[in-house]
């Protein structure tokens, strides 16, 4: 398609969650969605098929390998491959790589940034984050809220070696402090935890969301919910577990058996979760050891844990862009969208298997 010519849409185009949000056609013009066919066009693209806007990964990394930051060429390959996905909008929740030059290529998903990761020094994968202790936590905070894109990301829990097993790496009072800080500079506030004992303090202080957040249980769900504390599961990232516990149980067998045992509760931990109105979003964890475009699995993986399918569609669209506060497939929005063969509320697994990529309103793939 040219950069002149005109792209006409024609769904069913799922503009939201309910019945009523379902449009006939859309027109991309200029590289925004229209509703209104544009009067005395002549060069006409047409994309046929079932419309979502672009797919949310609340919780990827690019820029991000196994062993600390990755060069342009790889953080490009990472990008390209979850655009390819139908991921056109990424919450970066924690790299080490500055990927601001992605903001310059229209060919590339757009990206939230959380600045890099703050943990516990020596309480953390090596070579990924700010290693501090309790007394630099507020400063480093600062920083990465003013680097980032609204968004600050620590680590709540992680192994402590003496332990030999998880356990929550910040005081209370670390943490109150510092995500208060955040909030005084516009910030929201994210932290890694695999286990049960950090939840409380990080939900008391502010937090304003969970990854992973395998260590709910019945005392702190409820909390979650009245305060209105997203979590972002990353189930394809939990299924690991069992191989994780495997490698690490002749050294920490303690911790091993605590990770086997989060792995086997996950759907219940998500579904009981979902039943008590806490907010729940698509994330990934690509980046690292796990690899990108993997955004349809984890809608799947949703699905599994017993999350209607409407709603995990709605974790990686139309809920999820409003919590990060990026427009759908709103008159004058960016047109950021994916056509697929199906409806894909009947059948979630279609999401694997995009028609058409459209970004910035152009077919990209």
């Amino acid at each position: 398609m040219s950069d002149h010519a005109v792209l006409h849409v024609k769904g069913p185009v799922l503009v939201g969650p309910d019945d009523g949000d379902v449009r006939d056609e859309l027109w991309v013009v200029g590289g925004r969605i229209s509703y209104d066919r544009p009067a005395g066009v002549r060069d006409i693209c047409t994309v046929e098929g079932w419309v979502l806007p672009g797919l949310v990964d609340a919780h990827c990394h690019v820029g991000l390998g196994a062993h600390g930051p990755v060069d342009a060429d790889v953080a490009e390959k990472q990008a390209l491959t979850d655009r390819e996905a139908g991921t056109l909008l990424i919450r970066d929740a924690g790299s080490p790589s500055d990927t601001r030059w992605v903001d310059d290529r229209e060919d590339l998903p757009k990206i939230i940034r959380a600045g890099r990761h703050i943990a516990r020094t020596r309480r953390y994968i090596r070579g990924y984050a700010h290693e501090v202790e309790p007394d630099e936590l507020v400063a480093h905070v600062d920083r990465e809220a003013r680097r980032g894109d609204g968004w600050v990301k620590l680590v709540g829990d992680w192994i402590d070696r003496d332990l030999g097993d998880l356990s929550a790496c910040w005081p209370r009072e670390a943490v109150q402090a510092a995500i208060a800080q955040a909030h005084r500079l516009g910030a929201r506030v994210t932290a890694h935890c695999f286990a049960e004992d950090s939840l409380r303090d990080l939900v008391e202080a502010g937090i304003d969301c969970i990854e992973h957040a395998t260590g709910l249980t019945e005392e702190t769900i409820p909390l979650f919910a009245e305060r209105g504390v997203a979590i972002v599961p990353t189930l394809v990232n939990i299924a690991t577990f069992p191989q994780l516990a495997a490698g690490g149980e002749s050294k920490y067998p303690r911790w091993s058996a605590h990770v086997r045992r989060l792995h086997e509760r996950r759907y219940d931990t998500v579904r009981a979760a979902y039943d008590a109105g806490v907010p729940v979003y698509v994330g990934t964890d690509a980046g690292g050891s796990l690899a990108h475009g993997l955004v349809a699995g984890e809608v799947a993986e949703l699905v599994t844990a017993g999350i209607p399918a409407v709603e995990a569609l709605s974790a990686t669209t139309w809920g999820a862009r409003d919590w990060l506060g990026r427009p759908g497939l709103t008159e004058g929005a960016p047109a950021d969208l994916v056509v697929y063969e199906t409806d894909p509320r009947a059948d979630v697994r279609v999401l694997a298997a995009p028609r058409r990529v459209v970004l910035n309103g152009h077919v990209v793939g």
